[in-house]
């Protein structure tokens, strides 16, 4: 998003990309005119490389979606930026006569689930949905902060290896957290296997009901609300967050196919699809 918008400005763009981003996504990147490239690091440490890169660049600016302290304005920007997805998921529901019961959404470093959550934290003050964050488990590090529950943050360290690239980080937004530890009524930890099947039922819906062609970050929730309503081992978690067939649920699919190859792996060829490792939540 950063590149495609420093290109229509006519700006110099450096994008560094973690440890286990794939080659076709460093490869959609440069298309947009950027500077790219994959280093052995992973999330976290490559943001704090960037940070340095534009702190010592002339008219270098550090544009990242996790604030902490010193550096706290721009991500405020943006999880601006992520509530006008709210917003109007928000105006077509209202349009259509609903409002969700329950929303599931996604979250890295916390800026996209804070921004939604946040929203209807707000919008619906008196009786809100109940809403639950979900994480990869190999970055589970608002899980983590949650299970510890003192209201501190706990990171995730290491290479954070998993299907969902988008959600490989280790260090949560100190602004977003501040709103999730607040307003979140549960957090789930997901391993792949989750995210991939999430991604199947998008891509081969009930008859009806539109296709959606979601990328493994974008689809961990819908495999996680399919798996709550449908595996008697999570009974008691779908209980708990009163999950029955009269639920309105929203959900974010955040990205597209944007790794063709890794798509089709998962939804031909099966990829995490004969994982059970379960899943936790609180």
């Amino acid at each position: 998003g950063i590149a495609w918008a420093a290109n229509k400005l006519g700006q110099k763009c450096v994008v560094r990309m973690p440890k286990g981003s794939t080659q076709t996504r460093l490869e959609n990147i440069a298309k947009e005119n950027a500077t790219v490239t994959i280093e052995d690091l992973n999330y976290d440490d490559c943001v704090r490389m960037a940070a340095r890169e534009a702190e010592n660049t002339e008219h270098g600016i550090m544009v990242q979606d996790t604030a902490w302290e010193g550096y706290e304005e721009i991500p405020t920007w943006i999880m601006q930026g992520y509530g006008t997805l709210a917003l109007e998921a928000d105006q077509q529901l209202a349009k259509d006569g609903c409002r969700p019961t329950h929303i599931f959404i996604q979250a890295g470093v916390g800026s996209l689930a804070g921004a939604v959550i946040g929203y209807f934290a707000n919008r619906f003050k008196e009786n809100p949905p109940i809403m639950v964050v979900v994480e990869a488990m190999a970055a589970d590090c608002l899980y983590r902060s949650a299970v510890k529950g003192d209201g501190s943050r706990i990171d995730v360290t290491g290479d954070m290896l998993t299907i969902m690239a988008g959600l490989a980080c280790g260090e949560a937004n100190t602004v977003s957290w501040d709103i999730l530890r607040n307003h979140a009524d549960a957090f789930v930890s997901c391993p792949d296997w989750v995210s991939a099947n999430g991604t199947r039922i998008y891509g081969a819906p009930l008859r009806g009901d539109d296709r959606v062609f979601s990328g493994e970050s974008g689809s961990v929730t819908m495999g996680l609300v399919a798996a709550l309503m449908t595996k008697p081992e999570y009974r008691e978690l779908r209980e708990a967050l009163k999950l029955d067939d009269s639920s309105e649920v929203l959900l974010v699919s955040s990205e597209g196919d944007t790794d063709p190859d890794r798509y089709r792996e998962i939804v031909w060829e099966g990829l995490c699809g004969t994982d059970k490792e379960p899943f936790e939540g609180i």
